[in-house]
């Protein structure tokens, strides 16, 4: 009987690697390649380019390579104790740091049945994770960015995203990480505010900038980034009016737009939106402060909705949120902005059942009391020394541009 082999990777971006893996696999016996699905990658690092079936597809036509199957954890077990394989092969990358832990899984439960972990030498000089970065600095398309905000809502069980107002605030959102408990964190996207794009023009939050102007700045945006983008729309407008942003920001590649419901009303207003779509991936969410309202938005045709707690406590979020999920359907996303429950953890957001959580108006709330401080102490002391205690220097922000 011949002998059975499996290989687990999450295949975004195939290289030079993942084809030895493939081959010396193959030496042993029957290969089946488990691909990691995007929730698997999602729960350690970056959601990958391509999605699960592009990913399996691509891994299916490798020569080598008998069956793909989905492996739907980081943990190997699961699919190990199905097929019960005589070999797992993988390279010798996953001895240290986030992998670790799996890979003595791995050889402890082939040890139950006699089977063994093969671990040829790993390829030096390229991997998934560094390409992703090269086509990170080349770009994005429209239509993979404005796809990607639905592929993070199925993979992940809370979505992170944090205002951005400029080409800067952008790039911050889409290079900083942070490694905790061998595990990245990073944003997830970014929320352009109406209220920060008109403050950061010196101009109050009551809609006197156009919309030209303010897809002028969602531009400077687009241009430095790849992460997708949700879309303050305010009240949405007439519902003609609607209807032309909406095909607009489907257009630059936005995932989402937020409204009130204008003076044609909400249901008028998402419908109008909804009939100007040319694809399935952009998204109409309503805000809502009531179940009633969530329910009247689902019924409109909205995609989902978004929650502003502003006078409600966690105890008082998490009862609304147990009302909305009993009536309206579980898919539909719920976003909340979670500015007003500081102390409320994305775990315990996700846990009362919302999907997307919105650090609105984070940036420029911190940096408008240092700017003014900055220019109080030059005042108070007319020069630069004292006000330069907290400054970063001029290269280091040239770094973040480069």
């Amino acid at each position: 009987m011949a002998k059975t082999v499996y290989v687990g990777m999450s295949a975004d971006l195939i290289h030079p690697g993942h084809l030895n893996i493939i081959k010396e696999a193959a030496k042993l016996g029957e290969v089946t390649v488990g691909v990691l699905t995007d929730a698997a990658i999602a729960s350690y690092k970056r959601l990958p380019y391509m999605n699960y079936e592009q990913r399996a597809a691509v891994v299916s036509q490798l020569k080598g390579v008998a069956k793909v199957v989905p492996q739907e954890q980081l943990d190997y077990i699961p699919n190990l104790m199905k097929l019960r394989p005589d070999f797992v092969v993988h390279g010798t990358d996953w001895r240290n740091g986030v992998q670790a832990k799996t890979r003595q899984g791995v050889i402890d439960t082939l040890a139950t049945w006699g089977g063994k972990l093969v671990e040829p030498e790993y390829t030096e000089g390229i991997s998934s994770t560094r390409l992703n970065k090269a086509l990170k600095e080349v770009g994005v398309t429209p239509d993979v960015r404005r796809r990607r905000l639905r592929r993070l809502l199925n993979a992940k069980p809370v979505s992170r995203i944090i205002e951005a107002h400029s080409g800067l605030t952008g790039l911050i959102v889409e290079r900083t990480a942070v490694k905790k408990n061998n595990r990245t964190f990073e944003f997830d996207g970014m929320w352009l505010s109406s209220f920060t794009d008109s403050a950061a023009k010196g101009k109050p939050d009551d809609e006197c900038i156009d919309i030209t102007s303010r897809i002028r700045t969602l531009d400077d945006i687009l241009e430095v980034t790849t992460k997708p983008v949700v879309f303050d729309g305010d009240s949405g407008g007439h519902a003609k009016n609607f209807a032309f942003l909406v095909r607009s920001l489907e257009r630059l590649g936005v995932s989402a737009v937020v409204i009130d419901g204008g003076p044609d009303g909400a249901a008028e207003i998402v419908r109008a939106g909804r009939n100007a779509l040319v694809t399935d991936d952009f998204m109409v969410l309503v805000r809502c402060d009531s179940a009633a309202k969530c329910r009247a938005a689902a019924a409109a045709g909205a995609d989902g909705m978004l929650i502003n707690p502003r006078a409600m406590s966690a105890e008082g979020l998490a009862a609304l949120m147990k009302d909305v999920r009993g009536s309206v359907s579980a898919s539909a996303p719920v976003a909340v902005i979670a500015t007003a429950l500081p102390d409320v953890t994305e775990d315990e957001f996700a846990a009362m059942g919302v999907n997307l959580v919105i650090y609105a108006n984070q940036f420029l709330c911190s940096a408008y009391p240092a700017m003014k401080r900055t220019a109080e102490k030059i005042l108070e002391n007319g020069r630069i020394k004292e006000a330069s205690a907290d400054l970063v220097s001029v290269d280091e922000i040239a770094g973040t541009l480069r």
